[in-house]
């Protein structure tokens, strides 16, 4: 069985008169900026919102770990579905008591990695001895990470009050101190806002004394004096008392931005729960709309959606311009609000590049990518973590390029949708027209997986050709990867688009499939009438058929956009192919055979297969 892909270069650019063939001329963007530029959360903010009454409001998420396997992945699922979105950022707390350190610190991982969001992560000094708040520290700066929320923590569970361990901290204050001191300025800090003061304070009427609310006040100022760059409030929702809050603490010198804490109400007995926790003042309005309803979840749910709606419309008409949504993990509530606001259309999702970018640190100027992992980017992201440096503006000489060892977590997935790469593929097998016709249905999206791909579903620009694709796979040429010519379409193309508004976006038509040696060589053979077409077949001993040098690098996606020079994001590099063949063979084995049992008919097909069609 051989792979191959191969790709035309006959499409034609316009930029207002001109027009050019673009071969495989290099293009370099280097002063190209994209929304990921700014690793900082305070950056990100003063940035979106310091053009006055035109800036606009940014939104993030909070998320906690869940307490299962199960429930991580089906975390991360929604994560992905959220972040479509574009929130300013993320952040994940850091567990009751310190509980979920290490998850705490693989969840941010692969959010800022993977999910590709700026992520910020809850620290606190619950026991937590300084060794591990570096340790802490240390990992997800190597992670690329550069914001953390500072807080004391709650206290251990089981215990009532919080209890400074030995060689730990006794507050969020030595938490700022102990990063600024240690770290400079390399992260973002944020902290805890309290409009109705401190837990802690308030006393049985539901209230902080003046004096205690003025304490609160100045210490809060301290931990900004000490570093911190952003505050995030406590939930509340009592808007005006919010208000009075910010105002307060402008009266006191406290000039960085201080972003409202929101939690949608999603159900009676949790929001009793939670406002009880935190001993958050539920004004009577509220408590009397709910009482009615308490039983009925889904209009506790509706009347949730709608005062989050009104509290965040009058937070925004104060002009402050961030709100941050307590999701507790659900998406529903948090995206209907935003929604409500005019902040994010459901089926408008823009892309600054064709791939998504991760937030790392490290990564920050790569914009370019072969087309090989378009559909496995978690893979290519795990592959190439090592590298010092990311291609921008021009892939470059891939041969230096070393891409990381394959490892059985390139083939491990979700437990949910291994449940559906079986149900969906793990079928009896007859004949190779059967695996034929697997491949058929996927194109045609009657299958909403692939072995080869980590994404659901397939992308919109391949309704363009699917059929096409189907017809293709019935004859044999097994498609895994593909897209279709694209000749100067806007960026906000629902199905291609990408980049800045105002732009226009190329593509080559691309198809990558197995085949066997006998249709591999008919195509060869026929492919000599059309001079336009590149292509490279490769089988899984490395033996090579081509028609493009070795180090001949093909621009197979390009954009034009208003005062930038071409940005080029997606290249077909005959030596990264080389690399990718081991992983895309290797998934044909342990991604789809092995799926079998060892003596099942279908297995033997599978394997015979490969071996037969070399």
């Amino acid at each position: 069985i051989y792979q191959i892909w191969c790709a035309s270069n006959s499409v034609l650019w316009i930029n207002n008169t001109t027009r050019s063939q673009i071969t495989h001329t290099h293009y370099r963007s280097s002063d190209i900026i994209f929304q990921y530029q700014k690793m900082k959360v305070i950056e990100k903010i003063l940035e979106s919102t310091s053009a006055g009454d035109a800036g606009k409001v940014v939104f993030s998420f909070e998320f906690f770990p869940p307490k299962t396997e199960e429930g991580v992945e089906n975390l991360f699922e929604r994560m992905e579905r959220m972040v479509a979105h574009n929130p300013t950022f993320c952040d994940i707390t850091w567990g009751a008591g310190g509980s979920t350190a290490e998850l705490t610190l693989e969840i941010a991982r692969r959010m800022q990695n993977l999910v590709c969001v700026e992520t910020m992560m809850h620290l606190t000094c619950t026991n937590m001895p300084v060794e591990k708040i570096d340790h802490a520290l240390e990992t997800i700066k190597k992670d690329g990470i550069q914001n953390v929320l500072a807080l004391r923590g709650d206290p251990p569970r089981g215990q009532d009050k919080f209890v400074q361990i030995q060689g730990g901290f006794a507050c969020a204050l030595d938490l700022v101190e102990h990063i600024r001191r240690s770290y400079g300025d390399y992260f973002g800090i944020a902290v805890a806002g309290y409009p109705e003061a401190h837990p802690e304070v308030i006393e049985s009427n539901g209230l902080a004394t003046p004096e205690a609310y003025e304490k609160d006040l100045a210490y809060l100022k301290r931990k900004v004096d000490a570093g911190a760059d952003v505050i995030v409030t406590q939930l509340f929702y009592d808007v005006d008392n919010f208000l009075k809050f910010v105002n307060d603490c402008r009266q006191i010198g406290i000039t960085c931005p201080i972003v409202p804490g929101i939690m949608p109400i999603n159900n009676y007995n949790g929001f009793i729960r939670m406002t009880g926790f935190c001993k958050t003042k539920i004004p009577s309005e509220i408590t009397a709309a709910l009482e009615p309803i308490k039983d009925n979840e889904e209009a506790v749910r509706a009347y949730g959606v709608h005062i989050g709606t009104e509290m965040c419309k009058k937070i925004m008409a104060s002009g402050i311009k961030t709100l941050h949504l307590y999701t507790l993990n659900m998406e529903k509530s948090a995206l209907a609000i935003l929604t409500n606001l005019g902040l994010i259309e459901e089926s408008k999702v823009s892309r600054p590049l064709p791939w998504k970018k991760p937030t790392n640190l490290f990564r920050l100027k790569e914009d370019v990518r072969p087309i090989f992992w378009a559909n496995r980017p978690k893979s290519y992201i795990t592959r190439t973590t090592g590298w010092e440096q990311y291609p921008r503006g021009r892939w470059g000489d891939a041969s230096n390029a070393s891409y990381g060892a394959l490892t059985d977590h390139q083939f491990m997935r979700p437990r949910a949708r291994d449940k559906k790469i079986q149900e969906e593929w793990v079928v009896p097998l007859k004949k190779f027209d059967d695996i034929s016709e697997k491949f058929m249905k996927y194109c045609l999206g009657q299958l909403k997986t692939s072995p080869w791909s980590e994404l659901d579903g397939l992308q919109p620009e391949t309704k363009i050709i699917d059929e096409q694709l189907a017809s293709i796979n019935l004859k044999g040429f097994l498609t895994i990867n593909s897209q279709p010519p694209v000749n100067g379409a806007k960026s906000d193309s629902p199905s291609v688009g990408w980049g800045p508004a105002g732009g226009y976006v190329y593509q080559k038509a691309y198809v990558e499939f197995f085949c066997s040696g006998e249709k591999l060589n008919s195509l060869v053979e026929k492919s000599k009438a059309y001079p336009s077409l590149t292509y490279i077949a490769v089988n899984k001993e490395g033996n090579l058929v081509s028609n493009v040098g070795k180090s001949d690098v093909n621009a197979v996606t390009w954009g034009v956009f208003p005062a930038k020079e071409i940005i080029q994001p997606t290249v077909v590099d005959p030596a990264s192919f080389l690399v990718w063949k081991d992983e895309a063979f290797e998934i044909w084995s342990r991604g789809w055979a092995q799926l079998y049992p060892e003596d099942d008919s279908s297995r033997s097909l599978l394997q015979e297969c490969i071996l037969f069609l070399y």
